[in-house]
């Protein structure tokens, strides 16, 4: 386990195993720490979660598990214990006094039933002591249900639990007693009053036969509902300045839940919730399905972040890439930059012009001057790193014709080449800011002599297109007639080309790229 991810995932139920899914899917590092103690682990099976009707629920979590590890995510066993903002994102002590960091929380720790304090009940919680009907109504259909009002909302959930069975039973218990016209509806609904508080439940073997109540009675009944008060497990939030709200039914309050907005996002920058943490109603289906939401919008949000500090890094790499110290960086980080083979182009159209004066502009490590003085060139060779003019002299000199070329140490765009006085002009590779491109290539134009030829080569925009490596710099890339449209057509003869040729990519694939040439002679 590492200690920095993109998202850790607080609670391992079906809202953090859905969003840590789908985080994982979406490439994201993702932690999930569970406790292990999910809210359902006694129930018989999870019902409304379609195709996956009464899995076990212990079962279900073990699929998504595998699901979530098959795809990259880790799951630990543990508890946070604190949380803390820490650089940009958040750091998260355990138990067991590790530290993770992440750059997002997704918290799904669901909340606590507080049930009634009737001897008895809480060992039968999950198995024949009930509050959702839709979780447990087609169970116990037809069976004798009694409903124990602790509220005001004891009469609408005995006829919700009508719908399933003809044997319901209203336990007043302590809550106050039914009014004229709820009394009126229960009757109509063939429902019956049982007054009195219940002070136990009854129980044969291990099978719940019904309750006593305090004056002694018992009343038999096969499954008992109760209306648990949700309690948010929100401590951890409470770190973050993240408190839970009252939830209300009906006037009375039932549960606390952490506010958020649709997509789970907090008052807490870079928190989310999802399930019952969030929403004390959710069922299991609609907790996974909060944690898919919420999944989805940390993602973005991290896309967001992310695409922000590409931009404030690109501006910063175009805004100093140019520099001197740049290149001589980037010379000096490893023995040899290029191939040491001549420009390709270059050697296309130069092989058949007669020897004379050339300018090679960008000169680098030497390849194309050393090319062009081997065939009787005399060259002048401009570069803005001293390390790669350092390299290039070597090389003329191993190749036997440093007396053939001049290097020159200089930043072209303000120290530009002298007009008319040379027969080849050579720039490879040169990509440049659009107006600081323009204003160089004129001057380089302006630099061939009448009957020289102005080479100029550049990669193609199709390579963007492509899986070759090329820095995603689109705007200092450049079509040939592009290139055309600044030369003069009544002094130049133009030739402006998008030429291929085989290059292999990263992954080693063979794919065809294309280089922008422009190939000029002054006429005048």
């Amino acid at each position: 386990m590492g200690d920095r991810y993109d998202v850790v995932v607080v609670g391992g139920g079906a809202a953090g195993l859905a969003g840590a899914l789908a985080l994982a899917r979406a490439r994201r590092s993702v932690l999930v720490v569970d406790a292990g103690e999910p809210r359902n682990a006694p129930a018989g099976g999870v019902h409304n979660y379609l195709t996956r009707e009464g899995t076990p629920p212990g079962e279900l979590l073990a699929a998504g598990r595998a699901e979530v590890t098959g795809y990259g995510g880790q799951i630990v066993t543990g508890r946070v214990r604190t949380a803390a903002r820490d650089d940009g994102g958040f750091s998260l002590t355990l138990a067991d006094a590790s530290v993770l960091r992440a750059r997002r929380l997704l918290v799904t720790t669901g909340l606590v039933d507080e049930l009634p304090e009737v001897p008895g009940l809480a060992r039968r919680w999950g198995r024949d002591v009930l509050h959702c009907p839709y979780c447990h109504g087609w169970e116990v259909r037809d069976r004798r249900i009694g409903v124990l009002a602790t509220g005001p909302t004891g009469v609408q959930q005995a006829q919700l639990w009508r719908q399933w069975s003809p044997h319901v039973l209203l336990l007043v218990h302590d809550a106050p007693p039914p009014n004229a016209d709820e009394l009126e509806e229960l009757a109509a609904r063939e429902i019956t009053v049982v007054d009195g508080p219940v002070a136990e439940l009854v129980v044969a073997g291990d099978t719940l036969t019904g309750v006593r109540l305090a004056d002694g009675g018992v009343v038999d009944l096969d499954a008992l509902v109760v209306a648990p008060r949700f309690t948010a497990r929100a401590g951890l939030l409470a770190d973050l300045g993240l408190a839970p709200v009252e939830v209300e039914l009906g006037g009375h309050v039932f549960g606390t839940q952490i506010p958020a907005d649709p997509s789970g996002a907090t008052a807490a920058a870079g928190v989310w919730v999802a399930g019952n943490v969030a929403d004390v109603r959710a069922q299991v289906i609609s907790a996974a399905a909060a944690g898919l939401t919420a999944a989805a919008a940390i993602n973005a949000d991290l896309v967001a972040e992310e695409t922000r500090e590409a931009v404030r890094e690109r501006r910063h790499r175009v805004a100093t890439m140019f520099t001197e110290q740049a290149w001589e960086q980037r010379y000096t980080s490893r023995p040899a930059v290029w191939s040491g083979r001549p420009n390709p182009q270059l050697v296309a159209e130069a092989s058949d012009l007669a020897p004379g004066r050339a300018l090679d502009v960008g000169s680098g490590e030497g390849a194309d001057a050393v090319w062009l003085a081997r065939r009787g060139w005399r060259v002048t060779a401009v570069d803005i790193s001293r390390t790669a003019l350092q390299r290039a002299a070597a090389h003329a000199d191993d190749a036997g014709v440093a007396d053939r070329v001049d290097w020159v140490h200089a930043d072209v765009r303000e120290q530009p080449p002298v007009e008319a006085s040379y027969d080849l002009v050579s720039a490879q590779f040169m990509h440049l800011p659009g107006e600081e491109r323009d204003v160089l290539f004129a001057r380089l134009a302006g630099a061939v002599a009448v009957g020289g030829t102005l080479l100029i080569v550049g990669h193609h925009p199709w390579d963007l297109r492509t899986s070759v490596h090329r820095m995603h710099l689109p705007e200092m890339m450049y079509t040939p007639q592009e290139l055309a449209t600044g030369l003069d057509p009544a002094v130049w003869d133009v030739r402006a080309e998008a030429r291929p040729r085989t290059a292999v990519d990263p992954q080693g694939r063979e794919i065809t790229i294309h280089d922008a040439v422009l190939v000029a002679r002054r006429r005048s």
